[in-house]
């Protein structure tokens, strides 16, 4: 059984058309040629596709739903060639970007939608990671574009050959929720004070870097959760404390469901950065890369 894509183009076409002598003139072939490339289809499926039983052949069951189903499958081609071409002339099949869990999905939003007018045949994928998870992913190729990791960058960018592009900056305040033992504390909080309660962590999501951990005190118990997101809603719930980034919790200060408190460490402040791998840059990484030079992450609270 053999169905070509030339068979479900004249089907469509007959159907677009209104009949098969309409379709014969479309496509300046006899009548009668038509006829005998439907019947060989017919044939080959073993199926009756029109009804000619009537003054006007009409599609039986199987012939709509052959139809249909070829419909889908010429546009599936149609797509497939116009994506091949765009490769050709330079624009990646996917491009896979990973984002630290400290930016969260909604702010690239407003960038996918700008990279969707272009109508790029480019297919995006996102994914998250946590501290040198991130940077892991961009080194071992698991990922084209890093965007938002809070390390220090210089210990990657001689090691690993990137393109490292700073746009903003994020503010960490060490929070507890109301009910917390630290909540009613004498500020500043200092690191002994800090140590005998049980502290909120994201765990490291590298597979083979060396893991990092972020604020936590020596002999501290830990509760390590999966991302910040995760984090926030422990220390709300008074899980324990820890320190978070300032946008990811600004309404639950605003309505008095976590607290910051001062501490005896100086305030954290981080860069942010997006990377990538130097000397392989399609045209969608370029679009990405300049686009991203042209935004500015601010996550702190306004002076």
């Amino acid at each position: 059984m053999t169905i070509n894509l030339d068979s479900l183009a004249l089907l469509e076409l007959i159907e677009a058309r209104g009949s098969f002598a309409a379709a014969a003139v479309a496509l300046n072939k006899a009548p009668s040629a038509i006829t005998y490339q439907l019947r060989q289809l017919e044939e080959s499926l073993d199926v009756l596709i029109y009804d000619r039983s009537g003054h006007k052949a009409k599609l039986t069951p199987a012939g709509k739903a052959l139809l249909e189903e070829g419909r889908k499958l010429l546009e599936s081609t149609d797509a497939l060639t116009k994506r091949v071409k765009a490769v050709a002339s330079g624009w990646e099949a996917e491009l896979r970007i990973v984002l630290d869990s400290v930016v969260p999905f909604e702010k690239a939003i407003p960038w996918i939608q700008a990279f969707d007018a272009l109508e790029s045949p480019t297919r995006l994928r996102f994914s998250s990671e946590v501290l040198s998870g991130t940077w892991e992913a961009l080194y071992s190729g698991r990922a084209d574009l890093l965007i938002g990791s809070r390390l220090d960058q210089n210990q990657f960018a001689s090691a690993t050959g990137l393109h490292i592009q700073s746009f903003g900056q994020s503010l960490f305040v060490f929070a507890v929720a109301p009910d917390h033992p630290l909540a009613h504390a004498e500020e500043p909080l200092c690191i002994d004070t800090i140590r005998q309660y049980r502290a909120v962590a994201v765990g490291d999501t590298s597979r083979n870097f060396k893991p990092l951990t972020f604020g936590l005190q020596s002999g501290q118990a830990v509760l390590t959760v999966p991302n910040l997101q995760a984090k926030v809603k422990a220390q709300l719930a008074g899980l324990g404390c820890g320190w978070l980034p300032w946008n990811l919790i600004e309404h639950e200060v605003a309505n008095g469901d976590l607290l910051i408190k001062k501490t005896e460490d100086v305030t954290r402040q981080s860069s942010l950065c997006f990377a990538w791998q130097r000397g392989s840059q399609g045209k969608a990484l370029d679009w990405w890369t300049k686009h991203l030079a042209t935004v500015q992450l601010n996550f702190q609270p306004p002076q």
